[in-house]
């Protein structure tokens, strides 16, 4: 969105009557409305959709191939198999060795990124922020529409892409998703744009604390390629588990280390959204962390509701909250309180 777009709609508003003036819009869903705009608009908007597209349609083709060789029936009620159409987006197969939730799981922080690391330094290198901030709106309703739209893209994208993916399934299959299913799904997609966001808020976060867009990309991608549990964050965890709680001949002491180095893991945001997904998107998983066999036994009795599901991962869910206000509540602090200068 450029300053004079947004310009425009706040000097139209400023101009009304009193009365038409206070059935106008906020300002900060001016600017999110106009910043949504440019982002459908653009190319990246296209690209993205379209990768996003081809890669989960591949991982649901490779999930279902390898579902038809392994269940008799696809029935659900012939088959035995709870939950079935769910795992088009849990199962990895060959030849792609990912998931569709480990793919949306991997490619969600870059996604987030790149619709908030040039949100502010964006518009202050154009030396648009001091006109944007200058007219009859809040100065919050600038960071605050930003990141609406960001975070309304992204729940666009996602959607898009999940009822591609979940529409060639269906005809790959042969099955249509049972209502419970559907509504896991969609529970799922929403923790999806809560994980998403927590990269988004940094990326603004980023992007209000650096005066170039480059350099607040490279802090946000550094971020990420810490934090990815299976590139270097597993091995720090597990080298700091080993040093605060040592791994000894007991069965207690693998527990403790077993425990200190989930506490670690927990840290990641990817690995906290992994958890997530693995119960709402599987009814068979009754519980996280690390479990002794009784507690193992005991949580493998049944299959979960949404409800119990929703219940179980509530603490990973709420976290991924919790750190999306955080991350973003800090960047508002930091854009509030800069001096910008004409």
């Amino acid at each position: 969105m450029t300053a004079a777009d947004a310009t425009t709609d706040i000097t139209d508003s400023a101009q009304q009557p009193p009365v038409a003036r206070r059935r106008r819009t906020a300002g900060w869903r001016i600017v999110a409305r106009k910043e949504m705009a440019d982002h459908v608009l653009s190319a990246r908007f296209g690209i993205l959709i379209l990768i996003l597209g081809l890669i989960g349609a591949a991982s649901v083709y490779a999930a279902a191939s390898a579902l038809r060789d392994a269940v008799p029936s696809l029935d659900p009620a012939l088959g035995g198999v709870p939950a079935l159409f769910l795992r088009l987006f849990t199962v990895q197969a060959d030849p792609l060795p990912f998931s569709f939730v480990q793919f949306v799981a991997f490619i969600g922080p870059p996604l987030g990124i790149a619709f908030g690391f040039d949100s502010i330094n964006g518009e202050r290198s154009q030396s648009t922020l001091p006109r944007l901030v200058s007219q009859p709106i809040h100065r919050d309703d600038v960071i605050n529409g930003k990141y609406a739209a960001g975070l309304g893209v992204i729940a666009i994208m996602l959607t898009v892409v999940m009822a591609l993916v979940a529409g060639y399934g269906i005809l790959r299959l042969g099955i249509v998703p049972s209502a419970g299913e559907v509504a896991r799904m969609v529970v799922w997609l929403v923790v999806a744009v809560a994980y998403i966001g927590v990269w988004l808020a940094f990326a603004i976060l980023c992007s209000v604390s650096t005066r170039r867009a480059a350099t607040a990309a490279l802090l946000a991608f550094a971020l990420w390629l810490v934090v990815i549990p299976w590139l270097f964050f597993s091995t720090f965890a597990g080298i700091a588990a080993d040093a605060v709680s040592p791994t000894g001949t007991t069965q207690e002491e693998q527990l403790s280390n077993a425990k200190t180095e989930l506490a670690l893991l927990r840290l990641s945001p990817y690995y906290v959204f992994q958890e997530s997904t693995a119960v709402l998107l599987d009814p068979e998983v009754g519980a996280l962390g690390v479990l002794t066999p009784e507690q193992v036994d005991r949580a493998l009795l049944s299959e979960l509701s949404l409800t119990d599901s929703i219940l179980v991962a509530w603490p990973q869910i709420t976290a991924l909250l919790a750190a999306t206000v955080v991350v973003f509540a800090v960047s508002y602090v930091v854009f509030m309180r800069q001096e910008i200068r004409a």
